[in-house]
């Protein structure tokens, strides 16, 4: 019960690897309140994590709008007390457009979910957790955050380096105040998003073929490592960016 009295904040928190990460964390004592988009899943999510041992929380809204994501935080506060936890994992996938073939506002859209969603989330996470005397950020970024190739496309891999780099800064900015900022770099992870993105049966044995382990990941792996960042066990690890890809970027 290593999160007893912790209350964690996970973005795009009601399936995959988000979902996973909530059960993980609220079977370690944490309370937990997740976002997404639509409400069918939310109260899922939220009896999952009930399941779980955990008090749970759904709240509406989308990360890319600033209001929503300033009131995530503040309904979180509202109703756990405080924010220890905070894991930024919201976002959607790319598609292999070569740059100067790709949509502008499908550029655009990327980079507000997959980029500026995770800066607004920390933009009000912090402070709530300089309210609460410290806490961890986990930001999901992707391999696609560490090398380029042809098959996320430019707009994913801009937006997940981004993400590498807001860590960073964040790490860098607020160590001094208790807060550690860490990120995970998973390869495929068997989620509703990679199985849409790579529905293809072509597609998806040359993703496999990547991945020296031998096979995609699971989301329980990743929410293993998300755990463990979170942990006092981790309490000197800040600015870590560690993939999480079965030998994907080797």
């Amino acid at each position: 019960m290593q999160f007893e009295g912790r209350v964690a904040l996970i973005t795009g928190g009601t399936m995959g690897i988000g979902l996973e990460a909530a059960c993980r964390l609220a079977a370690q004592g944490a309370s937990v309140a997740v976002t997404g988009r639509r409400p069918e899943p939310g109260a899922a999510a939220v009896t999952a994590i009930e399941a779980a041992g955990g008090q749970g929380l759904f709240i509406a809204g989308d990360v890319a709008v600033a209001a929503d994501t300033e009131r995530m935080v503040a309904e979180t506060v509202e109703r756990f007390g405080r924010l220890d936890i905070a894991v930024n994992n919201a976002g959607i996938g790319g598609r292999p457009d070569r740059i100067h073939e790709m949509d502008e506002d499908y550029f655009r859209q990327v980079i507000d979910i997959d980029l500026t969603g995770v800066w607004l989330s920390m933009k009000y996470e912090i402070p709530a957790m300089l309210d609460s005397g410290g806490g961890s950020i986990v930001n999901i970024s992707s391999v696609a955050g560490i090398q380029a190739g042809p098959i996320a496309g430019a707009a994913y891999v801009a937006a997940k380096h981004g993400v590498v780099g807001l860590t960073r800064e964040g790490a860098a900015e607020y160590a001094a105040n208790g807060i550690r900022v860490n990120c995970l770099c998973p390869a495929v992870i068997e989620t509703p998003l990679a199985a849409e993105s790579f529905a293809d049966p072509e597609l998806r044995a040359i993703v496999e073929a990547k991945h020296p382990i031998g096979r995609v990941g699971e989301p329980a792996e990743v929410a293993s490592a998300i755990a463990y960042l979170c942990s006092d066990d981790a309490s000197f690890i800040t600015g870590a960016i560690l993939p999480i890809d079965g030998g994907f970027t080797l």
